[in-house]
């Protein structure tokens, strides 16, 4: 894979302090006549009509639910790097005790050796916190110990994106564009709430259960860039990169969309537009190579691609002030219904072939064969050091919401969650014959919510024969597919 880069560091924003009004200010003389008002009626404490009650944390505040390693038992390991490891886990305490989730494990000597590394941590805690949407990974819990961060997101066992496309080598123009559509729903969000991605590429793009699309990894992305602002980072996957950033001119959000068309172009031919066999001629034709594309695609798909992959970021499509909307109205998605992407009512091109809620079969065999142990810290950081990660703490507000009731009421007996069956598995012969080498997460449906029915006022979209089927012989020949990727875009 190619290098990941520097990413941009922010000064923290200057404390705010508000002063009080003239209003706002209590007169000396009024301060007697509230102090009576609150003094309230005379209570004998010896009546035995009055209850009494102990204070504790069990009775003050009982919401402010709290998580940590003891609430999760180690299932599986799932991917490893010098940072840490991602675990497969189970809560096994609180009410959504029995789920599986994702575990991902940091440690703090290592990330605080590097100010640049310390950003990337803290910007992915932010924006996961920040950013709830359909189509990007749900953030569930956070905590920390002494050595180490925790992230605990929903679990995706469909895999990486990426995997899918190594498979079948190129996707059908139908099946891309309902990726291509469901990416874009995702960038658009970030993009209103002034985020950048800036790391789009099929590895960091997980598939669900059901097989709806998740952006993962936000380590990269820029918060606060509104419309005209402009960052200098030198930051992403090179083949993925946009000129602006190459060039350190400046960039906005219009990089995403630069990505995206490679992301297609790669989608549809098997490669990204521009490679080489090393960093320098890969930037080199980026910035002056002109775009090739293969005769097969349609003339709305390539037109699109071209629009994506302007250089000059004005004349770029998604560019200006209406972001998506020039991108969604193009002819390539004439027979999309946004409406129905949106609310995940178009049924994806391919379900990943899921046996059980902690299935790990789509997670590279060389990690789940792993003992799943989260080895003590050999490495202590000062308390200065520590105190970077102040404020790292997380609970969902959909786990919160199951203690909103007042604490003095009994609780009563809840039913158990009701599990939403996966869809029918895809014929056995279509399961992916190898693992990949890194790691997602999973799909749960939201807190009492029910998947919307399909709708079937339209005539149906017709399945792309490149999910359908492995490609034949001669396709192969025509159309080289992840031959053409370059080796360290590769499966291995």
């Amino acid at each position: 894979m190619a290098g990941v880069f520097d990413i941009e560091l922010c000064d923290a924003p200057e404390a705010h302090q508000e002063d009080l009004s003239e209003d706002e200010l209590l007169d000396i003389e009024d301060s007697d006549k509230i102090e009576e008002d609150f003094q309230g009626p005379h209570i004998d404490l010896e009546d035995e009509n009055i209850e009494t009650l102990e204070l504790s944390e069990h009775t003050v505040n009982p919401g402010q639910l709290k998580a940590g390693t003891h609430d999760f038992e180690l299932l599986k390991v799932l991917g490893k790097g010098g940072y840490g490891k991602v675990f497969q886990v189970r809560k096994i305490s609180g009410k959504d005790a029995g789920k599986i989730f994702a575990m991902k494990v940091l440690k703090k000597a290592t990330i605080v050796r590097n100010a640049k590394d310390t950003a990337h941590t803290k910007a992915e805690r932010s924006i996961l916190e920040a950013v709830k949407n359909p189509f990007i990974v749900d953030l569930v819990y956070a905590f920390q110990t002494g050595g180490k961060l925790y992230l605990i997101l929903e679990y995706l066992p469909g895999g990486e994106l990426f995997m899918q496309l190594e498979r079948e080598g190129i996707f059908m123009e139908d099946t891309a564009c309902f990726y291509i559509a469901e990416i874009t729903l995702a960038l658009e969000h970030l993009h209103s709430t002034g985020i950048i991605y800036r790391d789009l590429k099929p590895e960091n793009i997980l598939l669900t259960s059901t097989g709806h699309i998740k952006l993962t990894d936000f380590g990269l992305c820029k918060e606060s860039i509104q419309e005209g602002h402009l960052t200098h980072t030198f930051c992403g996957t090179i083949e993925y990169m946009a000129p602006e950033i190459l060039t350190r001119s400046g960039h906005g959000k219009a990089v995403d969309w630069w990505s995206l068309g490679a992301l297609m172009y790669d989608m549809l031919t098997g490669a990204p537009p521009f490679t080489a066999e090393n960093r320098k001629k890969t930037i080199d034709k980026i910035l002056k190579a002109k775009l090739n594309l293969p005769p097969y695609l349609t003339n709305e798909a390539r037109s699109l691609i071209k629009r994506l992959l302007k250089k000059n970021v004005q004349e770029r499509l998604g560019s200006g002030p209406d972001d998506a909307n020039p991108i969604k109205a193009h002819a390539f998605f004439r027979h999309f219904n946004w409406d129905d992407c949106v609310n995940h009512r178009t049924e994806p091109p391919f379900k990943p072939n899921i046996a059980s809620e902690d299935d790990v079969s789509q997670f590279d065999t060389k990690f789940t064969k792993m003992t799943p142990v989260d080895s003590p810290v050999d490495t202590a950081i000062s308390e200065s050091a520590n105190q970077v990660f102040l404020g790292f703490t997380y609970v969902a507000p959909s786990v919160l919401e199951e203690l909103q009731r007042p604490w003095i009421a009994v609780k009563e007996p809840r039913s158990p969650r009701k599990v939403i069956t996966s869809p029918k598995f895809p014929d056995p012969s279509m399961v992916r014959s190898h693992p990949f080498a890194s790691y997602g997460f999973n799909v749960p449906s939201r807190s009492g919510a029910q998947e919307e029915a399909m709708d079937t006022s339209g005539p149906p979209r017709p399945r792309s024969p490149a999910i359908a089927t492995k490609n034949g012989p001669k396709e192969r020949d025509a159309y080289a597919g992840s031959n053409n990727r370059p080796p360290h875009l590769r499966f291995t």
